[in-house]
Parts: structure tokens; C-alpha cells; sequence
């Protein structure tokens, strides 16, 4: 994988520069635990669009299950730069034929300006081209129905298949509502 790919950021944006993709270290840790919780968590995340406040309290991630995504073997967290910052991340998982796409996040201030769209995008060509698999699987929060709604517009269904949010596991966030699942969203990379 390209440590580093620059891609002219000619998207509508709220800052000037080229965006580049690199894989990341674990030297990278401190520098995703904040982008990740700022995108879901806490009154920061309300300045954008996919905060979770609502839904969860505390924490969305933590440095080990960053570190553990980044040293999995199968696994890379892309991370996304413009001018030498990191404004974006998000997991890639080798599963069979399928790639998993999770801990996505942007920065709150940049979301709604199309970067999100193209990160989207050069994940599907990165896991076709490392690990030639015919889907993309993500699973997103049911009661998160205009993110939902956002990845169907990418050409991700719905699947219907659920899985239980993990309550009682505080590393996933404390739950506000008694009714939080997980729905497996499947878009064809063919």
C-alpha cells in the first residue's frame, strides 16, 4: 500500500492543500484517539453531522483500540492529510472476499464538503486493489438513519442483519437509549 498518495484536493473545502492517504504507526495513536472522538463524541462532535452524542456518552475508542487496529494483521488504518495534518481515518479489514470499512472519522469543521465522499472512495479502490475482494461490509447504528441514508447514496444496501450494541462494554461508549443495534450495510465492489 502507497505510504503516501497525493490526490489534488479540487472538492469544494474549507481549507486550501493536497490531500495525501499514508497507512498509519502506532506512533500515530495520539493523533487518532482525538480525530475519532471529536467526529462522535461529546459537544465537539455537534459542529458536525455524524456525532453520536445523542445516542452515547464517553468514549467511541481508546489508544488500545487504535493500536490494536493499526498492528492486526489483515487490517490498516488509513489515515487522511492535508497539509501535513491528519483530517480523517478510517479501518480497513481484510474479511475473505469482503473488506470491512469502520472507525471512520473527519473532522467535525470539514464535514458536509465532500471529503468524506472521496475518502470513501479511495478506501473501495485501496481494498480492491490490496486485497482484490468483491464488497465493502460497514456496520452503522440503526437509529443513525441520515448516516445510513448517506452511505446508500455511496451504493451501500441495507441488509437487514443485526447485530446487538455491546452494552455494558464501556469502551464502546455508555448508551442513552435502551434500543441501540447494529445493521450490516453491503455495497459490491465488482
Amino acid at each position: 500500500m502507497d505510504t503516501a498518495t497525493p490526490v489534488p484536493d479540487t472538492a469544494a473545502s474549507r481549507e486550501p492543500g493536497t490531500v495525501t492517504y499514508r497507512q498509519a504507526v502506532l506512533d500515530d495513536v495520539p493523533v487518532v484517539v482525538p480525530l475519532v472522538e471529536s467526529a462522535y463524541r461529546g459537544d465537539t462532535s455537534r459542529a458536525g453531522w455524524t456525532t453520536e452524542a445523542d445516542l452515547l456518552d464517553g468514549q467511541r475508542t481508546d489508544p488500545e483500540g487504535v493500536a490494536a487496529v493499526i498492528s492486526a494483521p489483515g487490517s490498516v488504518l488509513l489515515l487522511v492529510e492535508r497539509d501535513g495534518e491528519t483530517v480523517a481515518c478510517c479501518q480497513l479489514e481484510h474479511r475473505g472476499e469482503a473488506a470491512y470499512f469502520g472507525m471512520f472519522a473527519v473532522r467535525p469543521e470539514l464535514q458536509g464538503a465532500g471529503l468524506g465522499k472521496r475518502i470513501i472512495a479511495e478506501a473501495e479502490r485501496r481494498v480492491r486493489t490490496l486485497w482484490d475482494v468483491r464488497e465493502m461490509h460497514m456496520t452503522v447504528i440503526t437509529a443513525r438513519e441520515e448516516l445510513i441514508a448517506f452511505y446508500e447514496r455511496r451504493g451501500y444496501r441495507r441488509t437487514g442483519e443485526t447485530s446487538p450494541f455491546p452494552y455494558g462494554d464501556e469502551r464502546f461508549g455508555v448508551p442513552r437509549r435502551e434500543d441501540l443495534r447494529f445493521e450490516l450495510l453491503v455495497k459490491p465492489l465488482v
